[in-house]
């Protein structure tokens, strides 16, 4: 299975999904008029659907998952440096106040 976007998984899921209803509703009405070889051939549709809904369900929730925790590492080292450089500078502000009171007395 090929890598998608998020975006592009959740289109080919909520198609696979329309698809899987689609099937169902088709099957239901061909159950109640016949109960033959095409009744079959539609479970196997819908089972095959399903299948492939899941699969891509499970993937579009391994990305989500994967980028969520990727992006929480990238927010944690994020505020991580940037609280040392917020110190930093508040510490070189400090120092530099501190100098230019100390020049005007």
């Amino acid at each position: 299975m090929g890598k998608y976007t998020a975006r592009e998984s959740k289109e080919k899921l909520i198609e696979d999904f329309h698809s899987v209803i689609n099937d169902t509703e088709e099957l239901m009405k061909s159950v109640s008029s016949e109960s033959g070889g095409r009744a079959q051939v539609l479970r196997d549709k819908i089972e095959q659907n399903l299948t492939h809904a899941k699969e891509y369900l499970q993937d579009f929730e391994d990305s989500v998952v994967d980028k969520s925790r990727s992006a929480a590492r990238i927010t944690d080292e994020y505020v991580h440096e940037n609280a040392w450089r917020t110190v930093g500078l508040a510490i070189g502000l400090g120092v530099l106040i501190g100098l230019l009171i100390k020049n005007r007395d």
